[in-house]
């Protein structure tokens, strides 16, 4: 079996103005690491996909409140644009195929390379 957590790439680094909110995204990614070696012996992989800012409602509400908002999201990427929820749920779903039967305990940035870019 397969089990993919949401955790974000705030877990994977630190966000400056929102750390409780990077402390429970690390916590995704910890017991995601913790698990995946607790049940490999049982057949069960377990990883997590850490997204950037991805395009959802809820980002929407944040970029409409400024105008610059939407383009400074697009900016940190170095891809040049937003995430789309199918892109991570084609990365969920890798995670969940047999072709990734070898991974597990990986916390996967799906973020457009928002993280190479903190680095």
């Amino acid at each position: 079996g397969a089990i993919v957590n949401t955790a974000s790439v705030a877990g994977l680094a630190g966000t400056p103005g929102l750390p409780a909110y990077g402390a429970a995204k690390h916590g995704v990614v910890g017991i995601t690491k913790g698990t995946a070696k607790e049940f490999a012996s049982r057949g069960v992989r377990v990883n997590a996909v850490c997204p950037g800012v991805i395009e959802t409602p809820m980002v929407d509400r944040l970029a409409s409140d400024m105008a610059s908002t939407q383009e400074a999201f697009k900016q940190i990427h170095p891809i040049g644009r937003l995430g789309k929820p199918e892109e991570v749920a084609e990365a969920v779903a890798w995670l969940c195929s047999p072709s990734s039967s070898f991974v597990t305990g990986v916390a996967l940035a799906t973020d457009g390379g928002l993280l190479s870019s903190w680095i």
